[in-house]
């Protein structure tokens, strides 16, 4: 053990950059080691505005054995630290308008489940929550107690000066990721000073820290440039329809769950959420440009070829999760335990059914936090006192240490089904 400020123990500082660092070993007390007694201590909670493809979503066998439907093939690696669920819904209204009862429960705008938890154990780190989104905005997703919406940021590179800039140098962050530098830069001989006054476990979690760091930041610094840069004016005038070009959500996707799991690890929010949308898009996937955009695939009124790009888009989602989970995996807290283990991810969505308009039979994927995992859960809805999405979200919220035993028109748990 070194003695260090205590405030050394979160932050590097310099020239207006505040760097986060990861938990470590060397300056965790008795206190931060007995902290949460909980199973879990961090949850994420993913929604997609245009759900995903039931067909290709859910498994057609129940329990362990079940053969990886096309959208979970992306997951492989993660099988048995995942639970599928089928069957579960809030009772909700339908449309696109009532998308929200994702988190929200039966009545869309309520008190969401993010926001209970954050106001529960949120406290505890130094953002209560974050809301976030890859995509244009079309929807709300985090509600407070009084039903506020809560915004949303759209732009990495904002997330990213939440996290890594002193609120009065934001402008000095954002011409460090466009000239290509980092913001470790800054703080290099600090950096390198800690490096050498830690344990040899903690030399390899700040080395793999920082170059991660590094990767993200160059990243971004390209994606940046895309965005910011001037618009070159031209005289041809578009059709009146979606024209068919790249877009970048894909790549803030995974630039969003890069920093995600850069704020998990850095212990700067244990209550994060993120919603994909899915508006006209029109996505160009492995050098093939689809043949409409994101909404008008979701509506695919059964048409095969719809259906198959469709398919398409919502796997490069799944292997965004993927990326994000294999993080998780893979950096420990101070205790030396995978993210993974104490971080709740929930992947779902409001919309059962894009295509009808559909809330019911909603896709749901629950992975890590503790649970015992590699099922899939298939839940009869017809069956009279069948479950409901709010008694999985009750094991959810008991898991990460609160006492509840309600969620909107939910009364029960599904713990007994992690066995």
């Amino acid at each position: 053990m070194i003695d260090v400020p205590t405030d050394r123990r979160s932050f590097l500082r310099a020239a207006g950059v505040s760097l986060a660092l990861p938990a470590l070993e060397s300056f965790s007390g008795p206190a931060l080691a007995a902290s949460n007694s909980a199973k879990a201590k961090n949850i994420v909670c993913i929604g997609t505005y245009l759900g995903f493809y039931q067909n290709a979503f859910f498994p057609k066998q129940s329990g362990r054995d079940y053969e990886l439907p096309a959208l979970l093939k992306p997951l492989a690696d993660h099988r048995d630290e995942f639970t599928v669920f089928s069957g579960l819904d809030h009772r909700a209204p339908n449309g696109h308008g009532a998308w929200n009862n994702f988190l929200c429960g039966q009545n869309p705008g309520s008190y969401s489940l993010d926001q209970q938890i954050a106001d529960q154990i949120g406290q505890d780190s130094r953002y209560p929550s974050i809301q976030l989104s890859a995509g244009k905005v079309s929807r709300t997703m985090s509600h407070t107690k009084q039903g506020v919406a809560l915004p949303m940021i759209q732009r990495p590179s904002v997330f990213y000066g939440k996290l890594f800039a002193s609120p009065e140098d934001r402008a000095r962050n954002e011409y460090l990721l466009r000239s290509g530098h980092s913001s470790l830069d800054v703080v290099l001989d600090d950096a390198k000073r800690l490096v050498n006054s830690v344990s040899s476990s903690d030399k390899a979690k700040l080395t793999e820290y920082f170059d991660s760091l590094r990767e993200v930041e160059k990243r971004m610094g390209h994606q940046i440039k895309s965005v910011n840069d001037p618009i070159p004016e031209t005289n041809y005038k578009l059709p009146g329809y979606d024209p068919v070009a790249p877009t970048l959500q894909l790549e803030a996707e995974n630039l969003m769950y890069d920093l995600m799991a850069l704020a998990l690890e850095t212990d700067s929010t244990r209550v994060m959420s993120l919603f994909i949308g899915g508006l006209g898009q029109v996505f160009t996937i492995n050098g093939e440009t689809l043949q409409a955009g994101y909404h008008a695939l979701s509506h695919h009124g059964n048409d095969p070829d719809a259906i198959a790009d469709l398919i398409k888009v919502e796997t490069e989602h799944m292997r965004c999760l993927n990326r994000f989970l294999t993080q998780l995996k893979s950096k420990t807290n101070a205790q030396g335990q995978p993210l993974l283990d104490s971080t709740i991810v929930l992947l779902g969505s409001g919309m059962g059914d894009a295509s009808r308009h559909a809330n019911s039979n909603l896709p749901t994927l629950v992975a890590g936090g503790g649970f015992e995992h590699g099922q899939h859960i298939a839940v009869d809805r017809k069956a009279k006192d069948a479950p409901l999405l709010g008694d999985l979200y009750l094991s959810l919220m008991q898991q990460l240490g609160m006492e509840t035993d309600r969620f909107s028109n939910a009364s029960r748990n599904l713990n007994h089904l992690f066995s």
